[in-house]
Order: structure tokens, then C-alpha cells, then sequence
């Protein structure tokens, strides 16, 4: 590890030895805790934890359309702010970790390219970011913040408590699993975000717990009366409408499911 230093007017890096570091890190805060200067925000309490937790108990099945795995959840309001975190496991390690961040990402982006008047779903950003897409780039316009996903202490993800709750992740997700919310009048007011399965699993169970929290007055979207809904029209490499989504297990399954959701689990009119 290096440091720096001001001699002159130049800014030199300095070699440290091993053994500095590790007293130098031992006489800070928690090391697992590294951003003691992230601010913190009262978020807007669109949803509670416990509503939250319902919602993904209720939403995650033995059919999924993936590999049946358990999922994290994040909801953010509409600052971007996190207000509630979950995961539908037993254990914090029952689901993958890395999908942690993940969901807070799909959050943050559902969140951030949504209008009041037109929902744009992370599942609909898939081709249109690939090299030639209308949105090529944008995955890269929005840094997630590292301080806040992977802060705190492990123990807390998914609780109450946990670190990302009243911060901003940032960060921006392409692929299935995260939803713009909108409330009864149709206004978004923030989003949520699934991971833990295959892209496809994560949009359906997505799908399922906005349905669950009573957040789904979409006014409109790119799939016409769907919505949001995930688009399946990419044939050999080329998406016909420039949103489409790739299947991710099984061409005939993934469809079915997903077309269906609009049906299966309806949103609510508007307006």
C-alpha cells in the first residue's frame, strides 16, 4: 500500500509497510464500516420493512420461472433514498450476497428512468443499452456507491437495521427485477428491486411484490396495455422493439410466465 505526500509541489506516493497499515487500520473505526462520512436521510416511508418482508414472503414460490432460489428486496423512494431492505431467507447468506446490491441497484434505476407518465422497467433496458442500442452508455452514468452496499455490519442485511436504509446506493441495473411504484393516483413514488434467481425469476417475483404492496397504478409503459412488463422479442441477437429481454432458462416457460403476468397478477386500472 501507498500514501501520498506534497514535497514541492509535487505529489509523490510513499511505499508503507505492511505492518503500518494494519495499525493504522486498527485504530480507525470498524474497518467493515469504512464510510462514516456517507450522509443519511429520512426517507420517505412509502413502505415499512414488515410490509416489505410480507409483500416477498408472499411473492416468492416454487415456480418462479428460474432456479427457485430465495431473494433480496430494496425499495427506494423517490429521492433514490433506501427505506427498507429484506431478504426471504432464513439467514443472511441464504440467498446470494451479491444480489444484495443488486436489487438496490434495479431499485435505483427503476426509480430513476421511471415517469409518472410512462414506467420504464430495469427488464426493458436489456437491449437498449448493448453496443448500437438507443441507450448504449447508459449502464455506465450512474456509479453505485460502494460505501453504502457493501457498509455495516452483515449481520443487520435485510433487517431493520440494515446500513443502506436512509442512503443512497446509486448504481444502475439492465436486466430483470426492478419496478417503478406508483401510488393510487398514479404518481411514482420510488421502486423496488429483486435479485437472487435468474433475470427473468427476479422480474416475475418483482412483478408479484409490487402487486403484494398495492403499488402498481402504472399509467403507461413501453408493452402498451402491459405496461412495464418485461418484452420478449429478440431474435437472433436483435430485439425487434429495442427494449427486449433475453430468455434466461427456457424460451417456451420464460414467455409463458412473463407474458402472463399482466393477467395473473394484474395491475391496478388507471385511472
Amino acid at each position: 500500500m501507498s500514501a501520498r505526500r506534497i514535497s514541492g509541489g509535487m505529489v509523490r506516493r510513499v511505499a508503507l509497510p505492511c505492518g503500518l497499515v494494519v495499525a493504522f487500520a486498527a485504530c480507525g473505526d470498524d474497518v467493515t464500516n469504512i464510510s462514516s462520512d456517507v450522509p443519511t436521510f429520512t426517507p420517505n416511508p412509502i413502505v415499512t420493512h414488515a410490509d416489505l418482508q410480507a409483500a416477498l414472503g408472499s411473492a416468492v414460490s416454487t415456480t418462479n420461472g428460474g432456479l427457485d432460489f430465495p431473494m433480496w428486496a430494496t425499495v427506494v423512494d423517490r429521492a433514490g433514498v433506501v427505506v427498507a431492505v429484506a431478504h426471504s431467507g432464513t439467514a443472511v447468506d441464504d440467498q446470494w450476497l451479491g444480489s444484495r446490491a443488486i436489487s438496490a441497484q434495479k431499485a435505483n434505476t427503476a426509480n430513476a428512468f421511471s415517469l409518472d407518465a410512462f414506467a420504464l422497467s430495469t427488464a426493458n433496458l436489456f437491449s437498449a443499452v448493448q453496443p448500437g442500442g438507443s441507450l448504449f452508455g447508459l449502464q455506465e452514468s450512474n456509479p453505485v456507491n460502494t460505501d453504502v452496499v457493501y457498509g455495516g455490519d452483515q449481520s443487520g442485511y435485510g433487517t431493520v437495521d440494515d446500513y443502506m436504509v436512509g442512503k443512497k446506493p446509486g448504481g444502475v441495473n439492465v436486466f430483470g427485477g426492478g419496478l417503478a411504484l406508483y401510488d393510487a393516483s398514479g404518481q411514482v413514488i420510488g421502486a423496488v428491486g429483486l435479485s437472487g434467481d435468474t433475470s427473468c425469476a427476479d422480474h416475475n417475483i418483482a412483478w408479484r411484490v409490487r402487486d403484494g404492496l398495492g403499488l402498481d397504478k402504472v399509467q403507461a409503459g413501453l408493452k402498451g396495455a402491459d405496461k412495464d412488463n418485461i418484452i420478449f422479442d429478440i431474435s437472433g441477437g436483435v430485439s425487434a422493439s429495442g427494449f427486449g429481454h433475453p430468455f434466461c432458462l427456457n424460451a417456451v416457460a420464460d414467455s409463458a410466465m412473463g407474458n402472463a403476468l399482466p393477467s395473473t397478477w394484474p395491475l391496478t386500472a388507471y385511472p
